[in-house]
């Protein structure tokens, strides 16, 4: 897969999201579970975005709730992203407000890149200690809320990553689509359908309270694959 190393702007990276969700909009049922319910043609084309980007942005509950490593799936991959002249394994940055991540998940028990937190001033001091004890670096970016515009500045220029991939949850998509960050969209659409009034979709949190305010992108592509449909948008008013 060929993608442009281009930035969106000098000050921070490309964010590109990927996200599988079935035909009603849902990534996970009711009950909230993470678990995969793409394709094998979808989780490899989850791999291949991840040989893409210099780091891999994911919210502490999924991290949790998925067990996630976010690794680069095979040696071969490691291998393109050197030929690509990336670093052979992707940064990890998990992202919670509150500091609440629990030290026993799994991707802690897994060293081959440095893990990153994106945190707030609402993490008590011990729970602070605690995550320095198990990441390359916490920082702290707003108040009550994570500030991304600022937090995404400083991954640009601390740890030089021009590409970053965001695998979810909901919560954090919504944060990054309501700051206007999130610039290109990879969804696949899958052929089922959960239902429920509480099955989360790819962006909870907030959303947009008018129609004027929705973010807006455009299709650049479809592609159908033995009824899966993978898609990817991006920011920007239809032509």
């Amino acid at each position: 897969m060929k993608t442009s190393r281009a930035k969106t702007s000098a000050r921070r990276p490309f964010v590109f999201v990927n996200m599988a969700m079935t035909a009603d909009g849902k990534i996970a049922t009711a009950n909230r579970a993470v678990t995969a319910f793409g394709s094998e043609r979808d989780r490899r084309h989850m791999f291949a975005l991840r040989a893409t980007a210099d780091a891999i942005l994911c919210g502490a509950r999924t991290i949790e709730q998925s067990g996630a490593i976010l690794d680069n799936g095979s040696d071969a991959l490691g291998r393109q992203r050197l030929r690509n002249g990336l670093a052979e394994y992707p940064l990890r940055i998990i992202v919670s407000g509150s500091g609440s991540i629990d030290p026993a998940a799994r991707i802690f028990q897994h060293h081959f890149s440095p893990i990153i937190i994106l945190t707030t001033r609402r993490a008590p001091a011990s729970r602070l200690r605690q995550l320095r004890g198990l990441a390359e670096a916490v920082k702290v970016c707003g108040d009550r809320e994570i500030n991304f515009p600022a937090a995404l500045r400083w991954l640009h220029a601390r740890w030089k990553v021009q590409r970053l991939l965001c695998e979810g949850g909901g919560d954090l998509n919504d944060a990054l689509f309501r700051a206007g960050l999130a610039d290109e969209v990879h969804l696949t659409i899958c052929p089922k359908i959960f239902g429920g009034r509480t099955a989360p979709t790819i962006a909870e949190g907030l959303g947009f309270a008018r129609l004027a305010q929705a973010a807006t992108y455009r299709i650049k592509s479809i592609r159908a694959h033995n009824g899966e449909l993978f898609t990817v948008l991006s920011r920007g008013k239809q032509p």
